[in-house]
């Protein structure tokens, strides 16, 4: 089912997203490769989780087009009303971002995996609503490995008592730890915060052996995620272009529409 694009669209994303599409992806996973031969990893230890959020239902059958079939998204409003437009395609949804109790009943009618996962009041609701849908739900729990309040996340003091009471919600599938770096362009800052999320599940699967998974890294700082162990970088902006938001940020050759 193709959806005309608008001129707003080609205006963004140029006048064939699936082309610049996949040109930024290649060069995405030819920085993947690279990063991991000089950290010595083989490069299918890393799994590429685009980033799909601001990006238009209809410039995802875009994305879809060229083999994108994994969409990543924040915001969970933004996510369902995509999944309801994209539901003929055959798409994994993976919910990235914070969440609110009273959205768990919608996340869990489409969401395969979630990145946010926080607090034993989240768990417990998630496990309820996914028991009543009889599914499974794929989780990464989130830390706040920077230390910054206006991130989410639990303490790393507070990983390891969580991750005990984790078998008290089996229908959560735990596959590891979640992390957003700090915003800086201080290398030694942004792999520090890395650097305790490895160590923290280096902890966590001596009591959950389910909790070996990395999911960190981004646009401006995967490579330095993956040198630190990261097994998902979640990328948007180096795949899609800059985003027409405040949290846009300019990643030179990257963007199809760039100047």
């Amino acid at each position: 089912m193709d959806t005309p694009l608008l001129p707003d669209d080609l205006a963004r994303f140029g006048a064939d997203p699936a082309a610049a599409f996949a040109t930024n992806l290649a060069r995405v996973h030819a920085r993947i490769a690279a990063v991991c031969r000089r950290a010595g990893r083989d490069p299918a230890s890393v799994r590429l989780l685009p980033v799909t959020k601001t990006i238009p239902a209809r410039v995802l059958r875009q994305a879809f087009a060229v083999g994108i079939t994994d969409f990543g998204e924040n915001k969970l409003q933004e996510a369902r009303d995509k999944q309801n437009a994209l539901e003929d395609l055959p798409i994994h949804w993976a919910i990235i971002g914070h969440l609110q109790r009273n959205k768990v009943k919608y996340l869990v009618r489409f969401a395969r995996e979630f990145h946010a996962l926080d607090s034993l009041e989240l768990a417990d609701e998630l496990n309820r609503r996914l028991d009543a849908a009889g599914r499974d739900l794929d989780v990464f729990v989130q830390v706040n490995s920077s230390g910054e309040a206006s991130k989410f996340g639990l303490h790393p003091d507070d990983l390891l008592p969580f991750v005990e009471r984790l078998p008290s919600f089996p229908r959560l599938r735990p596959r590891g730890l979640m992390t957003l770096a700090v915003f800086s362009p201080d290398d030694n800052r942004v792999r520090g915060c890395f650097r305790l999320l490895r160590t923290l599940r280096d902890q966590a699967v001596d009591i959950n052996p389910g909790l070996a998974g990395l999911s960190m890294g981004m646009s401006g700082d995967f490579e330095t995620a993956i040198e630190e162990g990261a097994t998902i970088v979640r990328v948007g902006q180096a795949i899609f272009g800059t985003r027409p938001t405040s949290d846009a940020l300019y990643w030179p050759g990257f963007a199809p529409n760039s100047k």
